[in-house]
């Protein structure tokens, strides 16, 4: 800002000088108070003046006794769940409130390394959302011999994409094993994120005591992993915000605000991490947080604190997060703060989004990213590589659970004299493979699944967290191999196939991870893939199938995971032997 700028600012704040905006019978959100004010709020080049009834300004907008309240920031969330490009992504959420976004995109920053990034912030340009990406720290997410990456990022990259101005701060460190050890490389990472003065994001699913302790010195700022009240006051003492997520799959808020306190509120926020865009256009983002929070007994003005102040003070985004003299005129308008329908959004004094709807052009290109349409390679698998070594009756497999965490179940198995699994139908244990995708390594891990409720057939799909690579499964070798074969052909996404037969795809060609289709496409896409998996595969009904299976190689969090390497024991970060 210039001098001249500085000086029209505060001409118009005291009045001398018209505002460009007033906002006249309007109900207005203290977050500061935890209150509401009535009267007129004036805005002049995209930032709030102040509110007093004898600013005037050409631009009259009468709010009829709606709420003004400030635009929604999430701290965390992957753009990449939502299988959209950036651009889309902003259509999506700013109809709901959301008017700043912290995107972690690890997803293709582990496919495509600082390719991804740059594509990423190049489709975040044409949205009027305000993206600011943090920096993946864990590429790949843990311990580089548990699985294989498209990419390593070490620090000299985090470096250079803080000296490019690319990345706001460092993005969730999971590797939190080696936080806590102080390995080399871990150092070098946290080292350049504190000495540039930058936040640095957490991961730390269950753990406590001196290893919370270490992670917390070390200048983790916050957590967005815990499911349990305990966790987050464990948290919440050690100095760290605590991001109380409410995602399409993983839903941990609920719980938490039974732990939220007028004490402890100021260092709890709200997140989506994980959406997909049928959630997003259909449910909703941090406004159904909002309205979720308040069903659950949480003061509306508090609620509201935790998706606005509370985070732009966590992130240290002191240009927003409130109605206030000089910050940004991010806002919306509702109804009522406990139903919480947002009207209309604006971001920097400007109306981007009325009644549900995003009113600019969507700009969706991938133009000079064509590379990033063909990531997934598999010139040398092949059918035998499925086989499994089972030499005992019982063996280790992945037990599902409801929320993201997956049991360590010892099973009987049923296998053949050369010890490949053989499906029984009256047993809910399938075959799972995790195929890698990136460097032709010819890396298969193979294990079993309980719980997904697959009857016949095979899934297969290129999301796989967090390195992305395939990910089937199947009750037969030879559903499984047309699976990754036609999954192969279009270049990612899902595909589902049945009695030798492809019954549906799901298309995702940028990485393997985000669709080039009409959102309202790919939304009824969506919804159709998922009809026939539940319907004619029989999977788990509350299980959304290409979710669910991309969670299986998320080798850091707890218990039991498989990788391109194999079965992955999370509890000790080491591979493992299926038999038992």
């Amino acid at each position: 800002m210039d001098k001249s700028t500085l000086k029209q600012l505060i001409d118009q704040a005291a009045g001398r000088k018209p505002a460009d905006t007033i906002i006249k019978n309007a109900k207005i959100v203290d977050v500061y108070n935890a209150r509401i004010i009535e009267g007129t709020l004036a805005i002049a080049d995209g930032r709030f003046l102040g509110i007093d009834a004898a600013y005037t300004a050409d631009n009259v907008i009468d709010a009829h006794g709606q709420y003004v309240v400030p635009g929604l920031i999430d701290p965390h969330i992957h753009i990449e769940s939502a299988n959209v490009s950036p651009a889309v992504f902003g259509s999506l959420v700013t109809p709901h409130g959301t008017t700043t976004i912290l995107a972690d995109p690890h997803e293709i920053v582990n496919v495509a390394g600082m390719r991804g990034l740059e594509y990423m912030v190049a489709s975040a340009k044409n949205t009027a959302l305000d993206i600011k990406y943090t920096m993946p720290s864990c590429v790949p997410a843990a311990n580089p011999t548990l699985e294989t990456s498209g990419a390593v990022i070490t620090a000299d990259e985090i470096k250079q994409s803080y000296d490019q101005g690319l990345t706001y701060g460092l993005a969730e460190f999971m590797n939190y094993p080696g936080v806590v050890n102080a390995d080399d490389g871990v150092l070098d990472e946290l080292l350049v994120s504190l000495n540039a003065h930058k936040m640095i994001d957490g991961h730390s699913p269950a753990l406590h005591g001196q290893g919370l302790n270490a992670y917390a010195a070390a200048g983790v700022h916050n957590d967005h992993e815990c499911t349990q009240v305990d966790e987050m006051l464990d948290r919440i003492s050690r100095g760290m915000y605590v991001y109380l997520r409410y995602g399409t799959v993983s839903k941990n808020m609920p719980t938490l605000l039974k732990g939220v306190t007028p004490q402890n509120a100021r260092f709890c926020c709200l997140c989506g991490d994980d959406l997909q865009s049928v959630t997003l256009r259909e449910t909703g983002h941090l406004d159904e947080s909002i309205r979720v929070a308040v069903q659950n007994g949480i003061d509306p003005l508090t609620a509201i604190q935790m998706a606005t102040i509370n985070t732009a003070q966590c992130t240290g985004l002191s240009d927003r997060g409130g109605i206030a003299p000089g910050l940004k005129a991010d806002f919306l308008l509702v109804d009522d703060l406990e139903h919480f329908s947002v009207n209309q959004t604006f971001i920097d004094g400007q109306k981007i989004a009325a009644n549900g709807a995003y009113l600019l052009t969507t700009d969706d290109s991938v133009a000079g990213f064509y590379d990033l349409l063909e990531t997934v390679h598999l010139d040398n698998f092949s059918a035998d590589q499925l086989n499994l070594n089972l030499i005992s009756d019982k063996a280790h497999v992945i037990g599902l659970q409801s929320i993201s965490r997956t049991q360590n179940l010892v099973l009987p198995v049923t296998h053949d004299a050369d010890g490949d699994f053989h499906y029984n139908p009256s047993e809910d244990i399938v075959k799972v493979a995790v195929i890698e995708r990136h460097h032709l390594t010819g890396n298969v891990g193979v294990g079993l699944l309980s719980g997904f409720g697959l009857q016949n057939g095979a899934i297969a799909t290129s999301i796989g967290h967090d390195s992305h690579n395939l990910v089937v499964v199947g009750t037969n070798d030879a559903d499984m191999v047309m699976a990754i074969d036609a999954l192969k052909a279009c270049q990612g996404g899902g595909v589902a196939v049945q009695n030798s037969q492809v019954i549906a795809t799901l298309p995702f060609v940028i990485g393997g991870l985000m669709s080039t289709e009409s959102i309202d496409s790919l939304i009824a896409h969506q919804k159709a893939f998922n009809t026939i998996c539940h319907e004619q595969l029989n999977v788990t009904a509350q299980f959304d199938p290409i979710m669910k299976l991309g969670a299986m190689p998320l080798d850091v969090i707890p218990n039991l995971r498989i990788t391109d390497k194999g079965l992955v024991d999370v509890t000790k970060f080491e591979i493992i032997d299926i038999n038992a």
